[in-house]
């Protein structure tokens, strides 16, 4: 059976979909896949529908990616309604958080998310 996730290639994978970003857009993505890096050196980076993400525990833990007008974290729906009042300045749906490097999120805001998503992945919770 495949994996879900293929994390041999990745780093060239998600290098190369950095490096095609706009320039702003790619310090954003690569400061946010620093904090996730550090906050959690555990995880692995992963490359799945078509863009970069980091799994934990063969489950996966945040995607991120650039778009036309705006960048996007997906963090899975739970985080992201544990966290409803801090999200208030930004665009949000069931799973994703989108933002500009305009107005970006906050490091400790993405270190909630991570945690708040381990801790979901940790005791088994199928949100």
């Amino acid at each position: 059976m495949p994996a879900l996730f293929a994390t041999m290639e990745l780093m060239s994978q998600t290098d190369t979909y950095l490096q095609k970003l706009p320039l702003d857009y790619k310090k954003e993505l690569q400061r946010i896949r620093k904090i996730i890096h550090t906050h959690i050196p555990s995880a692995r980076e992963a490359f799945s529908y078509g863009m970069p993400a980091f799994i934990y525990k063969e489950k996966p833990l945040i995607y991120y990616a650039a778009f036309k007008d705006h960048l996007s974290v997906f963090p899975t729906a739970f985080p992201i309604e544990a966290l409803q009042d801090q999200l208030k300045s930004y665009k949000v749906s069931k799973g994703t958080i989108q933002f500009t490097v305009d107005n970006p999120l906050p490091d400790a805001l993405i270190h909630s998310l991570l945690n708040i998503r381990i801790d979901e992945i940790e005791r088994g919770n199928k949100r």
